[in-house]
């Protein structure tokens, strides 16, 4: 048996937690993936799953070899797809999940020029937060802000955003506005909670002490917590309170005169862009094509990586 598929049915099974899906996967017989496997397991010597009728599970020596095998594999994958690159023209369809604020305001005005260069990409775009799973979903890559906390993707940084402080005219004139830290304190907060996690999103800032940048978490009045970005923003127009922006959802806002920053003096926390796509799986000229153009996409509007 060949290495490499032995690997690659290994790999997948424990993906799916199951070799009936990675066989269905791979397009192969069960029988043909448990013998892969068995076929591995005699090679290297070592016991690499516990199986059960109903569970499959990594032994810490299979733990060990998944981890390797991930990287091969996809090492392998990327060089024969570069080979390929140069002599096909990106084609077919791609399914790709964004956050609902970067597909309204970023991804969709630009499309034509998205088309403009891959004439024969058909796009799929889920606009969401919602928690996905690529492999057993067949998406074939998503974009992600904040930590990246999903091991089992391959993750490509896109970009940053800078986040900064805003409030109403209306909220500052019956509030005032915050000066520092302290004052900031004392003031109604509009805080984000990612749909994914749960999580709430602090208000961050870095802080200079002695040359040194640290970062400080800054925590006002909670007054009320959203999972969508856009009612934040509209919540925060009607004078709710303060709240923390990228710049591409506050330009327009603050242009309007609906939205005027506050404490422009302090950095406030940047926020990572990830696309993230799954091991092991052959990384299309689609889907390379999809991360130049929305890496060049973020550097156009100024969140792009530092050179």
């Amino acid at each position: 048996m060949d290495r490499f598929d032995t690997m690659l049915a290994f790999t997948r099974v424990v993906e799916l937690k199951s070799f009936t899906q990675a066989a269905i996967s791979l397009n192969l017989p069960k029988a043909t993936v448990s013998a892969q496997v068995i076929a591995l397991e005699k090679r290297l010597r070592v016991k690499l799953l516990n199986r059960t009728t109903r569970h499959v599970s990594l032994t810490p020596d299979g733990a060990s070899y998944y981890e390797r095998a991930v990287r091969l594999l996809g090492e392998l994958e990327e060089t024969e797809a570069s080979v390929r690159q140069a002599a096909m023209s990106p084609k077919g369809r791609l399914r790709v999940e964004v956050p609902a604020a970067i597909g309204r305001r970023i991804i969709a005005p630009t499309l034509a020029d998205f088309f403009d260069r891959y004439p024969d990409i058909e796009l799929e775009i889920g606009c969401n937060e919602r928690p996905v799973d690529l492999v057993h979903e067949n998406i074939d890559c998503m974009i992600r802000t904040g930590q990246n906390t999903d091991e089992s993707l391959l993750a490509r940084q896109l970009g940053e955003f800078q986040m900064k402080t805003y409030a109403a005219p209306s909220y500052l004139a019956r509030h005032g506005r915050p000066a520092s830290f302290d004052d900031l304190q004392q003031h109604d907060c509009i805080v984000f909670a990612s749909p994914r996690t749960g999580q709430v999103r602090p208000f961050v800032y870095e802080n200079i002490v002695e040359g040194a940048a640290t970062t400080i978490e800054v925590q006002g009045r909670r007054r009320v917590v959203i999972d969508d970005l856009d009612s934040c923003a509209a919540a925060a127009c009607a004078g709710v309170g303060l709240i923390q922006l990228a710049d591409f959802i506050a330009d327009e806002l603050v242009a309007s005169g609906k939205l005027a920053p506050v404490l422009e003096h302090h950095l406030s926390q940047k926020i990572p862009i990830w696309l993230l796509y799954p091991p092991n799986r052959h990384l299309s000229t689609r889907v390379r094509a999809f991360a130049e153009w929305s890496g060049d996409l973020f550097a156009g509007i100024g969140c792009g990586l530092p050179a």
